[in-house]
């Protein structure tokens, strides 16, 4: 697997973010909606370099199940915390055809916030199927299909410090059950 991005670059990019948020909420309250699973390793390592109180929330959207394209788009939004008023940053891991940021803000929308702001991790060039874009990326990728840092196949990879590409080859491997 070829690594993309290194751990050292990631933790940067991160606290690159963080600075970001401080500049435009200050220490105005944020509540964070995460979109599980892939977002997870970023909210952990932002929320500890911010410094404004923070609310977590996590909404559970799907497209992919098991497949390297994206698919009809689940979400679960049954545990979301009453977001009525509140300054609102919704964070995902990937931005690819863009149809779950869109879909997850509208939905956001109808809950009355302040404000929503969105946030990725990865943004993927030339992938976009819609106009929105989010306000913040952490890093710009070229159109590949990465693992790592909170990303997986198949549930796996998850765990890396870092983000790899994942190859042919990678995926010609068994995968450990």
């Amino acid at each position: 697997m070829k690594v993309l991005i290194r751990e050292e670059e990631i933790h940067d990019g991160i606290a690159r973010l963080a600075k970001q948020l401080h500049e435009h909420y200050g220490d105005s309250p944020l509540t964070i909606v995460a979109i599980m699973t892939g977002s997870l390793v970023m909210l952990a390592d932002l929320i500890r370099r911010l410094e404004m109180p923070v609310r977590i929330s996590l909404i559970a959207v799907s497209s992919y199940r098991g497949k390297m394209t994206p698919g009809e788009l689940e979400i679960d939004d049954s545990r979301m915390l009453d977001i009525r008023g509140r300054d609102v940053l919704l964070i995902d891991d990937i931005f690819d055809t863009g149809n779950t940021l869109v879909e997850v803000t509208a939905r956001l929308q109808k809950l009355n916030p302040k404000s929503i702001r969105t946030a990725v991790f990865l943004r993927k060039e030339g992938t976009s199927k819609v106009t929105q874009r989010p306000d913040y990326s952490v890093f710009d990728i070229p159109n590949a299909f990465v693992v790592g840092y909170g990303l997986d196949y198949e549930d796996l990879y998850r765990n890396l410090p870092y983000v790899g590409v994942l190859e042919e080859a990678d995926l010609k491997q068994p995968l450990p059950h």
